[in-house]
Formats: structure tokens, C-alpha cells, sequence
């Protein structure tokens, strides 16, 4: 393992109840790189996703994951986030009666961090400002209504707040119109900036990568990792889909 290898998975196989969905990954991500995990929908790709955040709803049936030095394979999911994990989701969850505030307060405080009111609530507000958020947001229920670009939004929100080592964004790209994509987009740039934040993008098209400088990119299908290559492999996917891996591993089983 390189010294600066943030994440390092090795032999990563799981089943969700008994079913195997991912086989034997092994997949490596250095700090402060952007890493794109690519195939096509049911490939395994956010399972990947839930494994690496110890989701209790995922069976690590072998393998191991290290992260920032550390074996992690073991720690439950709160641990993981303290760390400096971090997964957005496809679905992100609605809260009636938790004022979006006090949710980004919580999840702070939760880190172990201590939070002062005053500096608090002038910090999210500038954040949401960056991220063309009305501040009105702040203070309705967490994603009770909301779009989903807002959610998207809210998502992006968090992930500067927090300022993970590793952000694992999960379909970010999903259901949104151009606005919400070009803020999307510019959450991504600004974590990047801020912290020298590694990025792990899982997708199955390539709309949002347009707007990134891509170090790595990854193709799974059926729980394989099956190829991997520079950003060019994102041109040649967006022009031929994924049916030429989907075929290879198909002769090679």
C-alpha cells in the first residue's frame, strides 16, 4: 500500500440476504484523487457504496478495507463516518419535525465536534448561499417537500460542512435539471478546494463527469470490477455503453 493510498479494499465480496452481489473487488483510491466507479444499473455499484459505510443491511462475506491507515472492516458505520467517511445517497431520507438545521447540528455534534450557536448558524447560511440555497431551507423539515435537486442540494450542503476525507456520492447526477446539476457541481469543486477532498463518484452515465477532471475510472458489472483506465474510458463508455464488459465477463466465466 502507497503512503498516500486513502482508500484500499482487497478481496471485497457481500451478499444481501445470502444473495452474493459483489465478488473479490479490489480497489484503491489515493488522497485528493477523483476516482469513478461506472456501470450499468444492478451492477453491485451502491452496494459497494453501503460495504464501505459497514451498512448492517450488507454481509461482508471476505475481504478487508483499510482507510487512512486504518483496518476498518470491523467498525460500525457511526465509527466510519468519524474517520472521515462519507456516502450520500440515492434516496435521501425525510425527517417531518426536524428542522434542517438542527439535523446539520446534530450530525456535527455527533462527529465529537463542539459547536457554537452563533457561529453555527453563520456558517451553514453562507454555505447554503454558496450553493444558491434559499436560506429558508435552514429551517424547513429535512427533505419533507423538497425537490429533488433541493435534496441534492441539502447533500452538498452537508458534505462541506462535514469536510470528509473520502465523499462517496452515490448517483448524484439522478433526476437532475441543469441548475441543479451546475450546483451539484460546484459543491464538488468547492470540497475539493477546501479540504483537498478525495472523491469517489458512483454512476451508471456520464452527465456529471463533464464537469470534473476524473483521475480513475472503474467499470463493474454483475459485482465484477472488470476494467479500469484513465478518463478516456469515460468517452468510450458514454459513445458504446458497457455491453462489450458485460461480454467479456461473460467468457471469462
Amino acid at each position: 500500500m502507497a503512503s498516500n493510498d486513502l482508500l484500499v479494499c482487497r478481496g471485497l465480496s457481500a451478499s444481501v440476504d445470502e444473495k452474493p452481489i459483489l465478488h473479490a473487488i479490489d480497489l484503491t483510491v489515493p488522497q485528493g484523487e477523483v476516482h469513478v466507479l461506472m456501470g450499468p444499473n444492478g451492477a453491485g455499484k451502491s452496494t459497494f457504496g453501503h460495504v464501505l459505510m459497514g451498512d448492517p443491511a450488507y454481509e461482508l462475506t471476505s475481504g478487508e478495507i483499510s482507510f487512512d491507515g486504518e483496518d476498518v472492516t470491523e467498525l460500525a458505520p457511526d465509527k466510519r463516518s468519524r474517520a472521515g467517511l462519507f456516502l450520500s445517497f440515492q434516496a435521501p431520507v425525510e425527517i417531518p419535525g426536524v428542522p434542517l438545521r438542527s439535523f446539520l447540528r446534530a450530525i456535527v455534534e455527533g462527529r465529537g465536534e463542539k459547536v457554537k450557536n452563533k457561529e453555527f448558524r453563520k456558517k451553514i447560511q453562507e454555505l447554503a448561499k454558496t450553493l444558491d440555497m434559499d436560506p429558508a431551507y435552514l429551517d424547513r423539515e429535512l427533505g419533507v417537500g423538497f425537490s429533488g435537486g433541493e435534496k441534492k442540494k441539502v447533500e452538498m450542503l452537508q458534505l462541506l460542512l462535514l469536510q470528509p476525507k473520502l465523499a462517496i456520492l452515490d448517483e448524484t447526477d439522478s433526476g437532475l435539471d441543469v441548475d441543479a446539476l451546475s450546483v451539484v457541481s460546484r459543491g464538488m469543486e468547492l470540497y475539493r478546494e477546501t479540504c483537498d477532498g478525495t472523491l469517489l463518484i458512483i454512476t451508471h452515465n456520464t452527465r456529471i463527469l463533464e464537469h470534473l477532471e476524473v483521475d480513475r475510472v472503474h467499470v463493474m458489472v454483475h459485482g465484477h470490477l472488470v476494467a479500469e483506465g484513465d478518463s478516456s474510458l469515460i468517452d468510450e463508455i458514454d459513445a458504446n455503453g458497457f455491453e462489450r464488459y458485460e461480454a467479456q465477463l461473460a467468457d471469462a466465466k
